[in-house]
């Protein structure tokens, strides 16, 4: 639950400070198509989504991709994925929530399961790295959860996980910061529908402005629709 204890925020990057779920899915079409499957609605999309993907694949097929095919899926999802993402930008009011978090002595991060090469140079295009203390991406393959990415994470910055809030939009972002003792909050403007979400056990906010109010340990505002 929320805290006035929490002093960082770690920032989930895609669909969550980054807006590209519109990139993610025509993405996920494309990888589909190459596989021989149908197109995917948001809808459907967000009902079944989880961490790791190839977990998502197999709710879609019936199995787990064979390493090959995973290789290809994935290979046909980051080449679109970059094309359409060029097109996406910050979600609304990022900026001014970062820096008033920022302004008031608190410090925050980015951890992501995008691969640190490709970060970082997002990160950088938004002028926005001078409100993060670290920004992490994934080093080695996809596929994998977010636990012991957010666990090296947080070590590297010495931070106490009682005094964390992981602020994101998919349900791995919660039992990633559940199993290290941090808090979390969770975003439905990405991955996952409200009710999947709301299954997670942590709250659910419609704006990130809901999510940072939680972080200082008061009421969120009315969702800005």
């Amino acid at each position: 639950m929320s805290s006035p204890r929490t002093r960082h925020i770690v920032w989930d990057w895609n669909s969550t400070l980054f807006h590209d779920i519109d990139a993610v899915i025509a993405a996920t079409n494309d990888s589909f198509a190459a596989y021989g499957l149908p197109a995917i609605t948001m809808e459907r999309y967000r009902e079944l989504y989880c961490v790791p993907v190839p977990r998502f694949y197999e709710k879609i097929t019936g199995r787990v991709p064979e390493p090959d095919e995973w290789a290809m899926l994935d290979a046909t999802f980051q080449r679109s994925y970059a094309a359409h993402a060029v097109a996406c930008g910050l979600t609304p009011g990022v900026d001014g929530l970062l820096a008033d978090w920022q302004r008031a002595g608190r410090t925050q991060s980015i951890l992501s399961l995008t691969a640190h090469d490709d970060l970082v140079p997002f990160v950088d295009r938004f002028a926005i790295k001078d409100f993060f203390v670290r920004v992490d991406g994934r080093v080695g393959p996809a596929g994998g959860g977010k636990a012991e990415h957010l666990q090296r994470h947080l070590a590297a910055m010495d931070a106490d996980p009682a005094e964390v809030m992981v602020i994101g939009d998919a349900a791995d972002d919660a039992y990633a910061a559940r199993e290290v003792g941090a808090s979390a909050v969770l975003y439905t403007g990405g991955s996952h529908a409200r009710t999947s979400l709301e299954r997670v056990g942590v709250p659910v906010v419609d704006s990130l402005a809901e999510a940072v109010a939680l972080a200082r340990g008061g009421h969120a505002p009315a969702a800005e629709r």
